[in-house]
Formats: structure tokens, C-alpha cells, sequence
């Protein structure tokens, strides 16, 4: 045998070894639950140092160690359950940072355009909103090298740092003959939970949560507060897509509702620490407030916590599509090289004692995401209610288990009528619409809210639209641009993207709430979902 081969060896025993030692710490309990636990744990140990050793003397090519054990590790995971993962040192960093709610660097939402660096939007209360970057800008030079060209990983590299350093930027504006540099120094950049919060029309606020981070119950209810000063009587809470996040960040949320003392959200697991109760706060929580939750399919974990409470409860209506169907909670818990699993440690309840958990073939995920995307999934979880156990709410409606949580009222989505043609023409990397709105804006009075009604965002929403001249200024531009589209589709849905310019006027001239809040005005599920305020006003008395 070479030396070569002898080192890769004795470097693949190594890793066996190590696996060996990994495992020791766990070998008194697993005795403990059984010695046919500890007879297989040793048996397949040793199977697993036979294949590294095959490995290394057999395999025609070389092998990547790192990535063999990774996958493993993976595989491992993956016969357990579909929620049970492990997670790369690499990928981690990222994992973290989003659910902590921060990280440190300027502030900027931006996209590589022309070449460039464009601002999208400065984050609010970040550095660069208080530096006076504005959408559209271009960050031609940092710290006096050119930008031309740079990737979006270098751009994280360069303006991400540390708190209280500092970053020259040059920047090109539109309407100015000449760059300017300006020093940012870089602070905490908050990642919110809340996506948008805004007065949908008078009487109607809209707050849209995209994921249950550390944040996120602070954000929730200074959103609320917010917008009841603004003259809410009613709230549609989007929980659309919300992928779930930390468990006690859900119990927080359905207590900011709930006004009387009640289960919340309940936990069981094999040990005993997993074993939880949240219980609703009766004087902390605001039961007078007309409540909507708009759902999908895509609503899952603590999404499903939240609105499995507000009906089991009776506190408002659910609206939308029946939700993922995840009832399982998991913990990370990090590894000694800076890796970490995802382990599901325990199954939650809702208060009716609904497991929502759709069912799941061990190692066989694939089918248990693609059912998601069925066209008549809704049908067909319909036609199997008979088989699903039921439960009554609080005041004695039926609810379903085995599931996700069926919505009160089911409202399809309408998005399937815009074109495939129309999505990539809002999709297109160049951003040809936030493009053409800058440079419309900038042409225009509207740049300085001169005109009658767009001197405030309310005027703006509920009286301001692009003309049909204006509109085939936008198709020039798509011309001159070279940005490809399809002319049929685009007079099909020319409503749907006339809103979308518009949106992306309200973002330069107010900021990103302020798009959402004009680009879900043709959003068919939140238009049908107000047409039932008066239903879900019945429950306020069930809430004392």
C-alpha cells in the first residue's frame, strides 16, 4: 500500500474513530433504554468503519471526506422525520442571522443593475436612510475602488462590518450632473419579521408577517399600535407563506388577541423539559379588534400555532387555503465543528388538542413536499374530512386534525389568471418597472409632492393613476431597454402591472410598506377576505 493511500486511510479510520468518541457520551443512555439500543448502535459502528475502509481502497476516484460524512449526516436525518435536518457550518451563519433579527453593515435593499449597485430602498432607521441614500441611487465606487461589475457576494463583503466602522461610497443620482461620496458608519441592521404594516383603506389595517424570529412579537405589536392611531377598527393579519420560526415567539403573538385566560398552544415529547403549556395573559392581549387571518398553503409551524389558536378559541376568522400541516417543534443544537441538527424534539397542540401534522413516509420527503403543489389539493383534502378526527372550538364549532388548519372561509388564489409571459417581465433581472419609475419620478413634479394628490400616501392610494400615455412610455422603455415581452400578454394583464408601476412609485417616494400597501390592492384573497369583517365582528363577544 502507498503512503498515500495509507495517509487516506488512516485519515478515514481517523473520522470512525471520531464518530466513535461522538457517540460514547450517548452509549449509558442508550443502555439504559435497552441493551438491543447499545448491540445495534456498536454493530453499525463497526459496519460504518468497514465502508470507509472499502472506500478508501476500492473507489475509483478520490474522496472528499468532508462531503462523504456530511452526506451521511444528512441521510441520518432524514430517515427520522421531514423536519429533522442537518445543518453545514457554512449555512448556519445565515440560519442564525435570520432568525436573531440582525446583523451589522449599512442597511441597504439593492440589486446589481447596469452593472452597478442600485439602491432599492434604504432599510428604515438604518444607516444609509440616515446617510439620505435614496431608491435608485447607484454605488459607483467603495472606499475609491470601482464597482463596475462587482458580484453580490463581494458587495455582502465590503459594506457588511463591524458596528461603529466606517465605508466611503460614491453615488450617482438621477438628476444630478455629478457623483457624490458619502462615509456611512455601520450600525445593527434590524431583519424585520413584519414585512408591511399599513392602513389598507380607513377603517381596515393590514400587517403582513413573513417569520417568527426574536423580534417578531415586538414588531407585531408595535404594528398594531401604530396603526390603531391611524384609525384601525379591524385587522387583516397575513400569514401567507410564513414558514414558521421560534415557538414562543407564536404563543406571544396569539396572546397579543386572546383576552381570556386560555390554552394557547401545547407541547409532548419523549423528555420532560419538552413538555409545554402557553397560556393566554387575559389583560396583555386586544379582543375588541375585528380579526381576518389570511392563510395558504404555505403557512406552517408557528404560522399554523397562531391561527390553529385564534379558532379553536373563537377569536377570529380564518381566510384563505388549508395550511402546510406541520405539527412537530424542533431544536437546534450545535455540533463540536461548528455544524448543527435540527432535531424534533416534540409534537404541539392546538387548544382544541388538534395534531395538525400531515402524514410523512420516514426518508421519503419528496412526496411530502410535492402534495403542497397539487392543483386540486384543496378538493381533495375536502373528501377526506370524513376521515380526519374532529374537534369542537370553544364554542362548539367543527374543526379538523391530520391536516394543517382548514380555513373558516376558502378563498382560491386568483394570481393564477396573469400570464407566465407577465412573471418574467416582473421578474427580469435588469427590474426594468423600479427602473422606469425612478426615472419617471425624477422627471416628474410628483419627485417633490407637488401634485394635488400625491402630497400624502392615502391621496396617492386612493386617487392617483398611471395614464394610458403613460403606460405605453413604459413599453417604449421596454424597447430601448431591449427587455423582451410579450405584447398580448401584457395588454391581458395590463391592470395587474399599471398597479405594480404604481407600487414601485410608492416605495421611492415613502418606502417598501408603502409599495406592499399599493400591490396588494389586487390581491384577490385579501379583497375577498374583507367581505367577511362583519362575520368575524361576531366573535368579539366570545372574548371577554
Amino acid at each position: 500500500m502507498t503512503k498515500i493511500k495509507s495517509k487516506k486511510l488512516l485519515s478515514l479510520l481517523s473520522a470512525a474513530i471520531v464518530i466513535i468518541i461522538l457517540v460514547a457520551p450517548f452509549a449509558h443512555n442508550l443502555y439504559s433504554q435497552g441493551k438491543d439500543s447499545y448491540k445495534i448502535i456498536r454493530s453499525k459502528m463497526q459496519v460504518l468503519n468497514q465502508i470507509l475502509q472499502f472506500i478508501n481502497q476500492y473507489y475509483f476516484d478520490t474522496v472528499e471526506l468532508d462531503k462523504l460524512m456530511e452526506g451521511a449526516f444528512k441521510g441520518m436525518m432524514k430517515e427520522l422525520d421531514p423536519h429533522s435536518i442537518y445543518i453545514p457550518a457554512k449555512k448556519l451563519e445565515d440560519i442564525d442571522e435570520k432568525f436573531k433579527g440582525t446583523f451589522q453593515g449599512i442597511g441597504i435593499e439593492f440589486d446589481i443593475l447596469g452593472g452597478y449597485i442600485t439602491v432599492i430602498s434604504p432599510v428604515a432607521d438604518s444607516p444609509s436612510e440616515r446617510a439620505g441614500l435614496l431608491p435608485g441611487d447607484q454605488i459607483i465606487a467603495i472606499n475609491g475602488k470601482d464597482a463596475y461589475n462587482i458580484t453580490k457576494d463581494q458587495v455582502f463583503k465590503d459594506l457588511r462590518g463591524k458596528k461603529g466602522t466606517s465605508v466611503n461610497i460614491t453615488v450617482r443620482r438621477i438628476g444630478l450632473d455629478d457623483p457624490f461620496e458619502v462615509t456611512i458608519i455601520r450600525d445593527n441592521i434590524p431583519i424585520y419579521s413584519v414585512r408591511a404594516s399599513i392602513m389598507y383603506d380607513d377603517s381596515t389595517g393590514y400587517i403582513w408577517l413573513t417569520r417568527f424570529s426574536a423580534t417578531t412579537a415586538t414588531e407585531v405589536k408595535k404594528s398594531i399600535e401604530k396603526l390603531k392611531k391611524q384609525g384601525m377598527t379591524r385587522l387583516l393579519f397575513d400569514l401567507r407563506n410564513n414558514s414558521g420560526g421560534y415557538l414562543e415567539q407564536a404563543a406571544e403573538i396569539a396572546d397579543l388577541f386572546i383576552t381570556q385566560k386560555d390554552t394557547l398552544v401545547f407541547t409532548k415529547g419523549k423528555r420532560k423539559e419538552t413538555e409545554q403549556v402557553f397560556i393566554a395573559h387575559p389583560h396583555i392581549g386586544d379582543g375588541n379588534i375585528p380579526l381576518v387571518v389570511l392563510v395558504n398553503r404555505g403557512s406552517a409551524s408557528a404560522s399554523e400555532i397562531v391561527s390553529g389558536a385564534i379558532q379553536d378559541i373563537d377569536r377570529g376568522l380564518i381566510a384563505g387555503e388549508t395550511t402546510f400541516g406541520k405539527g412537530l417543534v424542533q431544536k437546534q443544537l450545535p455540533l463540536k465543528d461548528g455544524s448543527a441538527i435540527r432535531i424534533t424534539i416534540a409534537r404541539y397542540f392546538t387548544p382544541s388538542g388538534r395534531l395538525i401534522q400531515r402524514p410523512y413516509e420516514n426518508g421519503g420527503d419528496d412526496q411530502y413536499y410535492l402534495k403542497l403543489y397539487e392543483k386540486d389539493r384543496e378538493k381533495k383534502i375536502d373528501s377526506l374530512k370524513a376521515l380526519r378526527p374532529k374537534y369542537l372550538t370553544r364554542s362548539g364549532r367543527v374543526v379538523y386534525g391530520g391536516g394543517g388548519i382548514t380555513p373558516d372561509i376558502y378563498i382560491p388564489r386568483g394570481d393564477t389568471l396573469i400570464e407566465n409571459e407577465t412573471y418574467k417581465l416582473l421578474s427580469n433581472s435588469k427590474r426594468p418597472l423600479f427602473n422606469w419609475a425612478s426615472i419617471y419620478l425624477s422627471n416628474n413634479e410628483m419627485k417633490n409632492n407637488t401634485s394635488e394628490n400625491i402630497n400624502n400616501f392615502i391621496k396617492f392610494r386612493d386617487h392617483w393613476s398611471l395614464s394610458e400615455h403613460e403606460f405605453r412610455g413604459f413599453l417604449l422603455y421596454l424597447k430601448q431597454e431591449d427587455i423582451q415581452y410579450d405584447s398580448t400578454a401584457i395588454y391581458n394583464n395590463k391592470n395587474y402591472i399599471m398597479n405594480h408601476l404604481k407600487a414601485e412609485c410608492a416605495g421611492i417616494l415613502w418606502g417598501n410598506n408603502e409599495t406592499w400597501g399599493i400591490r396588494r390592492r389586487t390581491d384577490n384573497q385579501i379583497i375577498e377576505a374583507l367581505k367577511y369583517f362583519e362575520e368575524a365582528s361576531g366573535f368579539i363577544n366570545n372574548n371577554p
